[in-house]
């Protein structure tokens, strides 16, 4: 599932693109997935954000759209066969392409969120201000699942996902079953110096391109941060850590396959 750098490196994309630029049609034959879509037909692109793992678009008359990728959702600008959905732009086009079709989009009155709970309650960005260390410490603290199932829970700290949770475990020496109020203060920093470094440097590489190639940028490009991983996808290997002689395991967290070190992450 595209996360946070995925996102943010497809919406800094797009922007040039849509800045400015009126939405003449939406085109889609799925009202349930692309919810009042006609609403933003005629309508300007006044701005571009994202929240965690939600594109928004800020639209003329107090109106946003907002772009849940799902699984395999992207954007592209040439023709593809798993196009869902077709934004006009008079003389452009671009596509909406979703092969598993897990993706939504919701036009909404700007700042209503009612239908979508996510979006409501999601915690800090972690390369914002907001993100601060006490805070993150007391969400971490009043829980007894495991650490990596607060990560992913999205309320902790925003935008990060199954990989870059696993790369920030890694990074933090934390297994991802410990029971997230069992962390020690000095794990707890180290956690969240992790998430932080993790993301931007995932950011500043376009994201994470896995062997089955789910994810690329508009443009079709790949990102280049899975020649980083050091945890996700590399079960069996060895471990990168320094004077580390252990191999990367794989097990099951909160439904989701999780990568980890035993020697180092104990």
């Amino acid at each position: 599932m595209p996360e946070l750098p995925e996102v943010e490196t497809t919406r800094r994309i797009l922007e040039p693109y849509l800045l400015g630029r009126t939405l003449l049609r939406l085109e889609h034959a799925d009202p349930v997935r692309y919810r009042r879509t006609e609403l933003a037909e005629g309508r300007a692109v006044l701005g571009t954000r994202r929240r965690g793992k939600y594109i928004l678009l800020e639209l003329e008359g107090e109106l946003e759209a907002i772009v849940h990728l799902g699984m395999t959702g992207g954007f592209r600008f040439t023709p593809h066969p798993h196009t869902r959905l077709t934004v006009h732009l008079g003389d452009a086009v671009i596509y909406y392409v979703d092969p598993r079709r897990f993706g939504r989009w919701w036009v909404v009155e700007a700042g209503d969120y009612r239908e979508i709970g996510l979006l409501r309650r999601m915690g800090p960005e972690p390369l914002s201000e907001s993100f601060e260390l006490g805070a993150f410490r007391q969400a971490l603290a009043r829980t007894p699942r495991r650490v990596k199932e607060v990560l992913l829970g999205q309320e902790a700290v925003a935008g990060v996902g199954n990989i870059y949770a696993d790369e920030s475990l890694w990074m933090s020496r934390i297994h991802p079953e410990r029971p997230a109020c069992s962390l020690r203060l000095e794990e707890v920093e180290r956690l969240y110096q992790a998430i932080r470094e993790v993301m931007g440097r995932a950011v500043s590489a376009g994201g994470s391109t896995l062997s089955d190639a789910s994810y690329q940028q508009p443009d079709g490009k790949p990102g280049y941060f899975q020649l980083e991983h050091n945890a996700y996808d590399r079960a069996g290997l060895p471990c990168k850590a320094p004077g580390c002689t252990g191999r990367i395991a794989k097990t099951v967290v909160g439904g989701r396959g999780t990568h980890f070190c035993p020697q180092c992450q104990h």
